[in-house]
């Protein structure tokens, strides 16, 4: 258990930092697939490995002083998304209060996780057709990073897909920018999640081995995306997301048939 729980954490950590998505969309799914631990386990976990992934990320790109993260916009989208990520852990609490059967909020979170990977994978599909906007407006921006910091708390996927479509449609970012604004924004989320779990005292029981070990994974996965991403272009990037959005799809319906099964 611990080596697949590590691989996928490694894998995910090095394909989030290339596409931006941070991981958690790829970590979350698959070991609930796994059916190893319970849903509130994998969340803090995934959530975890990804604010790992993120500091990683964001601290090198600012000590190598080639960082493209508009401080003027996703600052004020990553405090949003802070406060969204503590209502997002509420709202988490509360369906998992509403439904006592596990299996119930994994589906919740399953079916809401693939409508999401499915529309962000038609907007990309179709994206060089769409025409962007550019907002400027900092109220603005702290009500979107709010609603994004709630979705991605509540599935426990650190930020995800939805971030790259929101910082492409809204603020007209490429590919290789919206990456990285992406993972600040991630970042700043996950900080805030963690920090709610253990104020309100609602971490799960998990293996400090696993815990410790995913940190790692995502802390070395993070190094390597970064080494590749610097190689490789934006299309390159944008087909590799896409391929990857459709694989997530397949695992979401295939943990919706588990939980509901």
């Amino acid at each position: 258990m611990y080596i697949i729980f590590f691989i996928v954490s490694f894998l995910a950590s090095v394909i989030g930092v290339i596409c931006g998505i941070g991981g958690g969309v790829i970590i979350k799914p698959v070991l609930d697939a796994s059916g190893q631990m319970s849903v509130s386990a994998i969340s803090f976990l995934s959530g975890c490995t990804v604010l790992s992934m993120s500091f990683y990320s964001v601290l090198k790109s600012k000590l190598n002083h080639d960082s493209v993260i508009d401080m003027g916009i996703t600052t004020y989208l990553g405090i949003g998304a802070a406060v969204g990520g503590i209502a997002g852990k509420q709202v988490f609490q509360y369906v998992q209060n509403l439904f006592p059967d596990a299996n119930t909020v994994g589906a919740v979170q399953a079916i809401i996780l693939m409508l999401v990977t499915i529309g962000t994978l038609i907007y990309t599909i179709n994206k060089k057709k769409i025409k962007t906007l550019q907002l400027t407006s900092r109220l603005v921006c702290i009500i979107i990073g709010l609603l994004l910091g709630i979705m991605s708390s509540f599935l426990g996927i650190g930020g995800g897909p939805i971030n790259l479509v929101v910082l492409y449609y809204f603020f007209s970012m490429e590919t290789k920018v919206a990456a990285q604004n992406s993972i600040y924004i991630i970042f700043l989320s996950q900080i805030a999640s963690l920090i709610m779990s253990i104020v309100t005292n609602t971490i799960p029981n998990v293996s400090i081995i696993i815990l410790i070990g995913m940190i790692l994974c995502g802390l070395t996965g993070s190094a390597i995306g970064r080494m590749i991403n610097a190689k490789i272009a934006s299309d390159v990037v944008d087909k590799l997301f896409m391929g990857l959005m459709c694989v997530i799809i397949l695992i979401c319906c295939y943990n919706m048939y588990q939980f509901i099964g």
